[in-house]
């Protein structure tokens, strides 16, 4: 099984967005040396708890300071920028750092109207047009733009002859559809929505139609992860993150709370509820119970990829969840 990560940059309580982001290049690091495939970091904008608005000038930062693991977007907003001028920051990437770069891309809005507004500057288009980007994105990306568009005589530069693979980000069967339709890989979020997976990633896998991206379905699924020596202290660690996913839903302050902070919080019945229902998004335990849990994963969504996210206070904490993931993986 393949093992990669994904980092939205959670700003921890008591910490400041400058440390966080010289946390991001110590994990990419870090994980780097466990073995890791894949670093990819999040796009999120108008958040007070997340530090990652800008994916490609992370991708830039932390490519520089590792070596092997490949380094991603998970995912550029698509909607709200021209494919061409991705396309163009993409292959940038790809000539600096060449077969280590992975676009990823989402159909999100990116956050409230007033905020999609501003990052297109009030030019908004319809979400219905995002295969439409997609496809212009393939094609500005690879030089293969159809006779009949109207940009065909448009290149991206710089006109590298190797490019970097795209992912489409999707939760459901019509984006599974939209990438198997235009050939490209697939990153079904269980972190966010874990119903009906297994479903949508069939719907990917038969639908798919090979590519100038890939010539072959490929997935991966993405999950919260928290893990520990012992499940007690699996459990204490996941708290901050369960009290983090709990402010998320409700739009409230989402830098991530400190243990003291989530004992000291009296939560109501309908709190409970919800921090149970979020687990089904999540495993966290010991790394046997983690190994099991990802390989009853693998069989059900039928993926040799998983993409781990895990957002609690104590980075040296997640640090030590991303080694023993990794150890208990090895052979």
């Amino acid at each position: 099984m393949k093992l990669s990560v994904l980092d939205q940059a959670p700003i921890s309580r008591g910490q400041s967005p400058e440390e966080t982001l010289q946390h991001s290049l110590e994990l990419a690091q870090w994980t780097e040396q466990l073995g890791y495939q894949r670093y990819w970091v999040a796009e999120h904008h108008n958040t007070n708890g997340l530090a990652s608005s800008s994916p490609e000038i992370m991708m830039t930062r932390i490519a520089s300071v590792t070596k092997t693991i490949r380094v991603g977007s998970g995912g550029v907003l698509l909607p709200q920028f021209s494919p061409y001028k991705i396309a163009e920051n993409f292959k940038t990437l790809e000539a600096f750092f060449p077969n280590r770069i992975d676009l990823g891309v989402g159909r999100s809005p990116g956050g409230s109207q007033l905020t999609r507004s501003a990052l297109t500057d009030n030019q908004n288009k319809p979400l219905s047009e995002f295969p439409r980007q997609l496809a212009d994105l393939q094609g500005f990306l690879h030089n293969t733009m159809p006779r009949e568009h109207e940009f065909r005589l448009v290149k991206a530069g710089p006109r590298i002859d190797h490019f970097p693979p795209i992912w489409l980000l999707g939760l459901s069967e019509r984006g599974a559809k939209t990438a198997a339709s235009q050939g490209v890989g697939f990153v079904f979020g269980h972190f966010i929505k874990p119903d009906n997976g297994e479903r949508v990633l069939e719907t990917y896998r038969e639908n798919f139609k090979p590519s100038v991206t890939s010539d072959q379905p490929k997935t991966i699924v993405c999950i919260f992860v928290v893990c520990a020596e012992t499940g007690e202290k699996a459990e204490e660690l996941a708290l901050t993150q369960d009290k983090w996913l709990l402010n998320v839903g409700k739009g409230a302050d989402t830098k991530v709370p400190s243990i003291q902070e989530v004992l000291n919080k009296e939560f109501s019945e309908e709190e409970l509820a919800a921090i149970k229902q979020n687990r089904k998004r999540c495993i966290v335990g010991t790394p046997e119970k983690v190994k099991k849990e990802l390989l009853s994963l693998q069989k059900l969504y039928q993926t040799d990829e998983f993409m781990i996210i895990t957002n609690i206070h104590d980075f040296e904490a997640k640090k030590e969840s991303y080694r023993l993931i990794a150890k208990a993986f090895q052979p």
